[in-house]
């Protein structure tokens, strides 16, 4: 009993935290037993983490960008535009594929301060600034593929990002179909996670900070390495880990260590907590502005590179509503409406929430009509839930 007592306390005080896990894992139940197992395949999960990439990367920086009590519209069309360029940057200027890459993410990065100046200089609201982004982007994508169209990449690198996998190591005669080196890397995010988090329970100690209890700490950990195993074997049971997969990863590593483990995290939290303390003790909150808005415009670049990628080609539609699926999934990841709150790990559950609901809507057969309808009430629900949890804690 005590331990079902010490069980409903740690859920009832981390209930934003485990929230989202609970809804992906429901989520995922119903749809594996309404499909009769399609969902849960390793074919479908394979190419749910592939068209999961673009919109994940999406909402780590949106989930930023919300944090510091901001917003930006203009991604969508903006990811669309640059997938466009980093094409015509191949295909008509024949750059080579990783310079092309590189100018694309540049051009991401200029976007986004040119936003951040509108926002923190002009005192513009992000809103308006980023809605004139979606207009400006919406008709730059149009005038770059006017004359030609869709524009096919034949380039088998650049399309390898969206389509290709990791090489396997040889065949030794174990687990035959199963791809072992995803096997390998599973297993090693999991020692690292166990250690990290061992790490992190021994400092929060020396400093009398508190920490879950033994027993649910150990639970905890069983769960998410029972959680990583499990999609790391349905990865290997396909084809392995996909390159958008390593890109989602290195993105979300990245961006963790950043917000967790520096001061330009802590300076990014704190302005989203209160701007005006932020910057009496200190905190240069222009700077934050630039930083933040810079990310997401690059971001956003590589958002359309992996959709060009996966595409093959850069068409005219490029971005039209990656901009909602990425709010939607930062606010469905945890992100609070208030600013200061938000986990990038978060935000990745989040778009894995939003593209499992259109994936296994799409495997029952049900209409486009009824699965916007289906995904609104759960960004409403995620919204309400949010409200609700802050007005607890006061």
């Amino acid at each position: 009993m005590t331990f079902l007592k010490s069980a409903q306390k740690v859920l009832q005080q981390n209930i934003r935290e485990y929230g989202m896990y609970i809804a992906l894992f429901v989520i995922m139940t119903i749809f594996t037993i309404t499909t009769k197992g399609t969902f849960i395949s390793s074919r479908n999960i394979v190419n749910l983490v592939n068209q999961t990439g673009y919109i994940a990367v999406l909402a780590v920086g949106m989930t930023l960008v919300i944090v510091i009590r901001h917003i930006d519209l203009s991604v969508g069309f903006l990811g669309g535009f640059l997938g466009a360029i980093a094409a015509i940057a191949m295909v008509q200027w024949h750059l080579p594929v990783f310079l092309a890459i590189l100018l694309t993410l540049a051009l991401g990065i200029l976007a986004g301060t040119i936003t951040a100046f509108l926002v923190a200089q002009m005192k513009i609201p992000a809103f308006v600034a980023t809605l004139a982004g979606w207009l400006i982007y919406r008709g730059a994508i149009l005038v770059v593929t006017e004359s030609t169209g869709t524009i096919i990449i034949p380039d088998k690198i650049f399309n390898a990002i969206g389509n290709g996998f990791i090489p396997d190591i040889p065949d030794i005669g174990i687990l035959p179909g199963v791809h072992k080196l995803t096997l390998i890397i599973g297993v090693i995010a999991i020692v690292l996670l166990i250690i990290s988090e061992i790490n992190d329970r021994k400092k929060k100690l020396s400093y009398n900070f508190e920490v879950l209890p033994m027993e649910m700490f150990v639970i905890k950990l069983i769960f998410i390495s029972a959680l990583i195993g499990g999609f790391t074997w349905l990865l290997a049971g396909y084809q392995g880990l996909s390159w958008t997969a390593v890109v989602v990863l290195v993105v979300a590593i990245i961006y963790h260590f950043i917000t967790t483990q520096t001061v330009l995290g802590r300076h990014i939290y704190a302005v989203g907590g209160n701007p005006e303390a932020a910057e009496l003790s200190g905190i240069n909150v222009k700077k934050i502005t630039y930083i933040v808005f810079g990310s997401m415009g690059m971001l956003a670049a590589l958002s359309g590179i992996l959709f060009a990628s996966r595409l093959q080609s850069a068409t005219t539609t490029a971005g039209s509503l990656w901009e909602l699926d990425a709010i939607a999934a930062a606010f469905i990841g945890g992100v609070s409406p208030a600013g200061g709150i938000g986990k990038v790990a978060g935000s990745i559950i989040g778009a894995f929430v939003m593209l499992s609901l259109t994936s296994g809507m799409n495997l029952m057969g049900i209409g486009i009509s009824y699965q916007y309808m289906a995904r609104g009430a759960v960004l409403a629900a995620a919204v309400i839930f949010d409200v609700a949890t802050r007005n607890r804690a006061q």
